[in-house]
């Protein structure tokens, strides 16, 4: 048996401190044993309760770190007790607990914030790909705790009310409003961006002034990252966004139809009236049947380039993947005449937004478009004189 009278008799500073390291010891000791127990019965509660509040109050990073302010918490409770402590240097050990509890009860907050973002992420990816974001707002109110967490760390080291600190602050405001300037600025333009559902997570967004040109894939408190179509990551200042302008896509992803408007710029010398003998080769086209009838009561034959014109619009009326809805503007129309020759341009919506198929149905009109011109005497023009008089005698000897 170990003869305890014998500690009776030590120096009482030796006592106070074996009692001290006792206490911390122990105090360490409940905390791992409440972390254990919090890590190892709490999680498996998760099922039992609401699935979204179990994510955020029994997440794993929010049970760790309250178990973590166990010990400070112990500390507390068995300082007075200790004998023959100095009452300054139980004051100290008291204020020291005091200001681990309370960093460790920010941490706490700051790891409920973070596992509330991470089920809003989880929740609304199940929704939909294009997703509101909370980060700013989780990481303001993570700068908020940590701030006021320091006040009070500061104020109970030093023995004095958070008051009186907050009071020595407001003499430095303007130096606070200069440091937090870009804080501030940001946080306003996070606030307007989502109330106004201006910017979510998987928008396609434009901004060439900054060199942004891709999807939005983090919407921070003081950054928004653009992955390019190169892969880079475009980092732009939130507050930009709100003092620049720039276009975003996402209302052509919700309509469900992507426009084409693109030209042939064909060669005006290639441009002529039809003739009657033109007029019958061409009648045997089944989608001019509507151009013929409606051209049999003008006084005079239409031309090749009014032909091809009817030909391209009933080319798109029946093709497969445009849109036909009154909401999607289907036109094909010359522009003015320029140097590189007399523009048609097509103004239609694809059935489809992704960009490969996009794509692929845009080149295959066009190839179907160029491949007819032949047929109506037209040709494409080119910037080579030789070459464009070789196209032009191609073209006339096709009515010959």
């Amino acid at each position: 048996m170990p003869n305890w009278s014998l500690i009776s008799e030590w120096d009482p500073a030796l006592q106070a401190l074996a009692a001290l390291s006792a206490l911390v010891l122990l105090a360490c000791c409940a905390g791992w044993a409440t972390q254990w127990l919090l890590l190892r019965i709490l999680p498996r509660m998760r099922g039992m309760l609401d699935r979204q509040w179990a994510l955020v109050l029994l997440h794993d990073s929010v049970l760790r770190r309250l178990a973590r302010a166990v010990p400070s918490l112990a500390v507390q409770s068995g300082v007075q007790a200790i004998p023959h402590l100095q009452p300054q240097w139980a004051a100290l050990v008291l204020n020291l607990a005091v200001a681990c509890t309370i960093y460790h009860a920010a941490r706490v907050l700051s790891a409920l914030l973070n596992a509330m973002n991470e089920a809003h992420d989880q929740q609304e990816q199940r929704k939909a790909t294009q997703t509101h974001s909370i980060k700013s707002y989780v990481q303001l109110g993570k700068l908020l705790v940590f701030m006021v967490a320091a006040v009070l760390i500061a104020a109970t080291l030093a023995n004095r009310s958070p008051l009186l600190l907050l009071s020595g602050l407001g003499a430095a405001s303007a130096v606070l409003m200069l440091v937090f300037k870009d804080t501030i600025m940001s946080f306003v333009a996070g606030v307007q961006l989502g109330s106004n559902d201006m910017l979510r997570v998987g928008d396609w967004i434009e901004m060439p002034q900054v060199g942004a040109d891709g999807f939005v894939i983090d919407i921070a408190l003081h950054t928004v990252k653009v992955q390019n179509w190169d892969k880079t990551i475009t980092t732009i200042p939130t507050w930009r966004l709100m003092s620049d302008s720039y276009k975003n896509w996402r209302g052509m992803f919700e309509s469900g139809g992507r426009r084409i408007r693109r030209s042939l710029h064909i060669d005006a010398h290639t441009i002529r009236m039809l003739t009657p003998a033109q007029c019958q080769q061409l009648s045997s086209m089944e989608l001019l049947q509507d151009f013929w009838s409606s051209a049999g009561a003008m006084a005079q034959p239409p031309s090749n380039l009014a032909a091809f014109k009817a030909y391209a619009h009933a080319y798109l009326l029946q093709h497969p993947q445009i849109h036909k809805t009154p909401s999607m503007f289907l036109l094909v129309r010359t522009l003015e005449p320029s140097p590189m020759g007399v523009p048609l341009e097509l103004f239609c919506y694809t059935s489809t937004t992704a960009w490969v198929e996009y794509e692929a149905i845009q080149g295959a009109i066009f190839d179907h478009l160029i491949g007819m011109m032949p047929c109506f005497g037209l040709s494409l023009y080119q910037r080579s004189s030789d070459h464009g008089q070789h196209l032009r005698l191609a073209g006339a000897g096709h009515w010959s």
